[in-house]
Parts: structure tokens; sequence; C-alpha cells
């Protein structure tokens, strides 16, 4: 009988983890993360909130690998390899998409350029303005999104494109991936 309710209730738990797989949020790019290398985040210096984080570094179109569904670019096979032991360890979390649209109840793109890793997580968020919401209560802000991203996983992945926003423009100074 425990053995019975047991594989039941294994049963039920990844029934309910793959309903709610997320979409990753994917641009005109047709990459992750708008074809930037994810694992190459976590080698930039990060500077201290209230000021612009390094440009991400983009990925290479000859260097890439699959992962949630989608097409993932790096600046270098070793990156690709670090990525491909543990992706949950690089791939940005809510999908890619803005996390602080994600503790306001929606999903929204999130720019490769606005980025902060907490607690070894990478974050994104969708403009410079948005940053500086963000910037305001990061911890409360995450623990916002995770709830809601319980209810918001399972929605499509959010169609726009952060380059479209102009409140991006000078955000970015190259696009990626590159072409080898």
């Amino acid at each position: 009988m425990f053995r019975s309710l047991m594989l039941s209730s294994a049963f039920a738990v990844m029934a309910a983890g793959s309903a709610f797989a997320g979409e990753q949020y994917v641009d005109e790019s047709k990459y992750a993360l708008s074809g930037y290398d994810p694992v190459a985040y976590f080698s930039l210096e990060q500077v201290p909130v209230g000021q612009k984080q390094p440009e991400a570094i983009p990925g290479k179109a000859s260097i890439t690998a699959d992962y949630n569904g989608s097409k993932w670019a790096f600046s270098s096979e070793e990156n690709r390899d670090k990525f491909l032991a543990d992706p949950a360890k690089y791939a940005p979390q809510f999908d890619g998409h803005c996390a602080y649209g994600i503790a306001q109840g929606g999903k929204v793109p999130g720019n490769p350029n606005l980025w902060r890793i907490v607690d070894g997580k990478l974050f994104l968020n969708i403009t410079p303005n948005v940053v500086g919401f963000w910037e305001e209560d990061i911890k409360g802000h995450i623990s916002s999104a995770g709830t809601k991203w319980t209810t918001l996983e399972g929605q499509e992945a959010s169609s726009k494109s952060w380059k479209s926003i102009s409140a991006n423009d000078g955000t970015y100074s190259t696009t990626a991936p590159k072409g080898s």
C-alpha cells in the first residue's frame, strides 16, 4: 500500500511538472537569450546595484546546443560543454522573461544586457527603467516572481521583441549570435 501511494504521488508530481513546462523566450534571432552566451555571464564582473552591468557576450552560430525546446549559442565550446553539463545553473530564470514582469504577474521579454546574478541564478529585466524598480527590492521581487511563476510558467512565451522597445535603444552595441 505504501509503495503504491509513493508511486502514485511521484507520478502526480511528474505529471504536474510537465503540464507546467514553460516555453523559453526566443526573439527574432531564433535563439534563446537572443543568441548571447548564458555561461559567459558568470565570468563577467557584476557591478553594484544602481550601475549599468557589462554587456552580454554574443554566442556564435557555429557553437550551439538545444535545451528547453530552444537553440542556445555559445562563445566557446568550453562554455557550451559547461552549459550541457548543468543547463539549469546557467539558463536565465523564468525562461528568459523579465523577472520584474513575472513579479508583476506577466510574461514580457528579457533584455540580455539588463542582467543580474543573485544567489547563483541569472535574472533579466526588460528596460533600464524596470531595472530601477527591480533594484529597489531584488529579494522581494524574486520571492514574488517565484510565487507567480507557478501560474505563469505554463502560459505561452512572450512574442514581443525587446529590441522593438525604444527604451532599449543604447542597451546593446552588437547583436547575437555572431556568424562563426
